[in-house]
This record gives C-alpha cells, structure tokens and sequence, in this order.
C-alpha cells in the first residue's frame, strides 16, 4: 500500500514539474513576441515620416523664437501700419467719383438752372471734386478770376486730406527693416559675448543667438515688403484723384467762361 502511494506521489510530482516547465516556456515565449512588436512599432513610429506643420504653425515657431523684444515691436509696426493702409484706402474708394459724369450733369445744370442748380449738383455728390465744384460755382458771382482761385485754394486743402497719414506708413516702412537689422546686430553681439567667455568657437554655443538675429532681419523685411505694396497703391489712387481734380478745376472754369458770354 505504502508502495502505492510512493509511486502515485512520485508521478504526481513529475506531472507537475512538467507543467511548471511547458507554462515557464509559454511565459518566456509571450514576453519575446511582445518585445519583438514593441521595438517593431518603435521602428515604424521613428522611421515615420513627421506630420507637416501649417504655414501659420511654424510661423507662431518662428516668432517665439525670434523673441518678444524685438519681434513684438515689428508687429506692432505691421498692425499700425495695415490699420493706417486701410483707413486709407477706404478713404480713396469713397473720394473716388465718375468725374465725367459729374462733369456733365454740372454743365446740364448750369445751362438750365444756373449757378444754385449746379451747386445743388455738387451738394448731393462726395468726393473731393464736387467739392472743388461747389467752391468755384460758389465764387462765380465776383469774377472768373476769384472762382479761378477759390478752385486753386480747396484743391490744395483736398490733396492735404487725401495725403493724410500717409507719411506715417512710410515711418512704418522705414522703421521695420531698422528694428529687425537692430535685432540682429544684438544677437551678433551676445554670440560674440559667449565665445569670448568661453574661449572657443562651438556652432552649437552660438547657434541659438545668430538663429534669433537671422529671424529678427526676415520679418522686419517681411513687414516692410507688405506695407511697400500698400503704399504704392495708395500713392497711385493719390495721384489718380489729383489728376482728376486737376482736369475738372480746368472745366469749371471753361464752364464759367461759356455761362458768363
């Protein structure tokens, strides 16, 4: 009986450490397929090619990094300067009339009405040209010579409200390239600073100062390309206008002259 049990215990034992042995082997074999999908999905996730970042993303990137000191000044300058661009340019548009059209309904007017329907023509029309007609109809009654120049007198006060602010956009062009050329030879300086203090010339020691110098120079004269453009515009409706105040001063007083025989 005592035999018996021995063998029963010893087989038992046996079975056991057979199925501790195959569980280790199944652990063991779990672990290293786990292990080999971990460094696989590593692999994948490193070769993966980067998300590409918008344009406004890495120009938030670049501007931090530029830094605040600098860089919020040249913004600054942008922002004043596009509000002063389109301030005028709104400005331009509504002073902008058919000066043609304006010319004949005054003519229309005068040959039938008179001088108080052409000035009533000019009353109920903006722009700077009607108002240059209103002054010398306004005048017609003295002389040729006094509407000749009450039209020279408002045209230059007209071209001074057309010009308006415009000399601070230039400001704004001239000032931007200086702040970012400023910047730059700051940056310049500091990396000087540091290989001075250190006593050797390492990339990487200067690396970060020239990167915010380089950085300060581009969007300086990016802020001064962008307001150029709007001046020039500007400057261009400027000179359309004068010349058209310039021919309708000429025909009011042909008008006058005609109205007068």
């Amino acid at each position: 009986m005592k035999k018996l049990f021995s063998i029963l215990a010893m087989t038992g034992l046996f079975v056991l450490s057979a199925n501790m042995v195959n569980a280790k082997t199944i652990a063991a074999s779990a672990v290293s397929n786990l292990s080999t999908t971990v460094t696989a999905t590593a692999v994948m996730l490193q070769d993966a090619p980067e998300a590409e970042k918008s344009f406004t993303q890495v120009l938030k990137e670049m501007f931090i990094t530029g830094g605040a000191s600098f860089m919020g000044i040249v913004l600054l300058c942008l922002i004043l300067g596009l509000a002063v661009a389109i301030e005028r340019i709104i400005y331009l548009n509504m002073a902008s009339t058919n000066s043609s059209k304006l010319k004949q309904q005054v003519e229309d007017a005068l040959a039938s009405g008179g001088v108080e329907a052409a000035k009533e023509v000019c009353r109920n029309t903006k722009g700077p040209v009607a108002s240059i007609y209103y002054q010398g109809l306004d005048r017609a009654g003295e002389s040729i010579e006094s509407a000749e120049k009450a039209v020279v007198s408002y045209g230059g006060v007209q071209m001074g409200q057309l010009e308006k602010n415009v000399s601070w956009l230039s400001l704004f062009i001239a000032i931007a390239p200086m702040l970012g050329f400023m910047g730059t030879v700051i940056g310049m300086i500091q990396a000087f600073q540091k290989i001075a203090a250190v006593g050797n010339l390492s990339a990487s020691l200067i690396a970060g100062d020239i990167q915010v110098a380089l950085l300060t120079t581009v969007f300086g004269l990016i802020t001064a390309i962008i307001l150029q453009i709007f001046y020039n515009y500007i400057i261009a409706k400027i000179d359309s206008i004068v010349n058209d105040m310039e021919d309708s001063s000429i025909s009011l007083i042909d008008m006058l002259v005609d109205h007068k025989k």
